[in-house]
């Protein structure tokens, strides 16, 4: 069930990403109100994944919040850092130790993602980081925690940035 809840909140983005981004279609990809009666629909039972899913999600979002907690896991070497970002982005500047694997070849890159330390999540703005930390919990890593702060808040923190370019 928690796999057909992926699917479904993934694919709902995924449309919605590729709708919004083409002019004057942002509409299609938004629920629209219909003129069904509520009576008439029974989604209890097609949506009680989903909601079981979120549920079951801890109130700290499987989150390291803050840099210096992201610091220590890292200066400590317990943790595995890894940008979800495309390669041309990790490229650009990265966060010191991390490894890339963009978010769309994560459950490829599996036997790169320990399940007996933890690991640790980040792209550039947060939503890639929350659709690799569903996947990887839906997969059943539960080591798995996002760095919401993003590339953007490392920077931001005037943090170290390496580059490949």
């Amino acid at each position: 069930m928690k796999k057909i809840a992926l699917i479904l909140l993934t694919g709902w983005l995924s449309i919605g990403v590729f709708w919004s981004g083409l002019p004057g279609t942002a509409a299609l990809a938004s629920p629209q109100p219909t003129e069904i009666s509520s009576e008439a629909i029974d989604n209890t039972a097609s949506f009680s994944g989903v909601d079981e899913f979120l549920q079951s999600i801890p109130s700290d979002y499987y989150a390291v919040p803050q840099i210096g907690a992201l610091k220590g896991m890292l200066q400590n070497k317990e943790a595995l850092l890894i940008d979800v970002r495309e390669p041309s982005e990790f490229r650009s500047g990265h966060i010191p130790g991390a490894i890339n694997i963009p978010v769309r070849s994560l459950t490829q890159n599996l036997d790169k993602i320990p399940k007996d330390r933890p690991v640790v999540l980040y792209c550039s703005s947060g939503y890639r980081t929350a659709m690799g930390v569903m996947a990887l919990q839906m997969l059943g890593y539960r080591n798995i925690q996002g760095f919401p702060p993003s590339i953007q808040g490392w920077k931001a923190g005037s943090q170290p940035i390496v580059s490949s370019d």
